[in-house]
């Protein structure tokens, strides 16, 4: 895409399968330096320095601070891209003090604990961007068994604009990308799980998941390929004016303004 992004520092959390994956790709195919993490390393070769790290702890966290400064002496670029769910389906009764705090451990303290131990340094230099990949379920909820993880999102949107607020007006962009439903390894599993439960085949256990989404406009989920597009853009100095916005990516699902 030729962003100048060549000898960026990059940090991309989640970074072993899905969107995070084609995220490290992209920034690896641009001569950027990634550090990824995930709990667990995938099969497939990449050329970033990979630290297994679980982020749902404090303990994980300064693992990781400390690997990347170790390994590219500080950071540029942040791309938090973890994020999932194991609350199980059943709506708010279902859903126990414990199961609420693995979400919110999950999906709002990584990119907050983070943040704090590696922005001081993009403030002194006056430089630096932040990319929180939330979710549209800030927006969309599905009560059956996305509250929690929707919930903490929305805080982690919330977080991500009163960040901008704060040092934007230092050097810093701080950006929020939210996707709709992505055709990742685990919404491929969901998709054939539905369809065999249903008897069908994986495109009728795609629609299962479009209709509980209420549509999808375009008629079919992102790519990967397709968020990690727009996560380079936005992290390119091409976007240099952008700070404090979010950006959907969700094929028309939301339907609203």
């Amino acid at each position: 895409m030729n962003l100048d992004l060549n000898g960026k520092r990059v940090l991309v959390t989640g970074g072993t399968k899905g969107v995070g994956a084609a995220v490290v790709s992209l920034f690896l195919a641009e001569g950027a330096r990634v550090v990824t993490t995930a709990r667990q390393a995938s099969t497939g070769a990449s050329a970033a320095l990979f630290v297994a790290a679980d982020l749902s702890t404090r303990e994980g966290c300064e693992a990781l601070v400390a690997a990347a400064r170790q390994h590219l002496g500080g950071v540029d670029i942040v791309v938090h891209v973890l994020g999932g769910s194991s609350a199980p389906g059943g709506g708010f009764a279902a859903l126990d003090d414990e199961q609420w705090q693995r979400e919110f451990d999950l999906n709002l303290y990584p990119a907050v604990r983070l943040d704090r131990a590696l922005l001081p340094e993009m403030l002194a230099r006056q430089a630096g961007v932040i990319i929180h990949v939330t979710s549209i379920q800030n927006r969309l909820p599905l009560p059956e068994a996305t509250t929690a993880y929707a919930a903490a999102k929305a805080a982690l949107s919330t977080y991500s604009k009163s960040l901008s607020k704060e040092v934007s007006p230092q050097g810093v962009r701080v950006v929020r990308v939210s996707p709709g439903w992505v055709e990742t390894e685990a919404s491929v599993a969901l998709a054939e799980r539905l369809a065999q439960e249903a008897g069908t085949d994986y495109e009728g256990g795609k629609r299962i998941i479009m209709d509980a989404l209420g549509g999808i406009p375009l008629g079919r989920p992102a790519a990967p390929r397709e968020v990690a597009e727009l996560i380079g853009f936005l992290a390119s100095p091409r976007a240099a004016s952008i700070t404090g916005s979010e950006f959907v990516i969700d094929g028309g699902t939301v339907p609203t303004v």
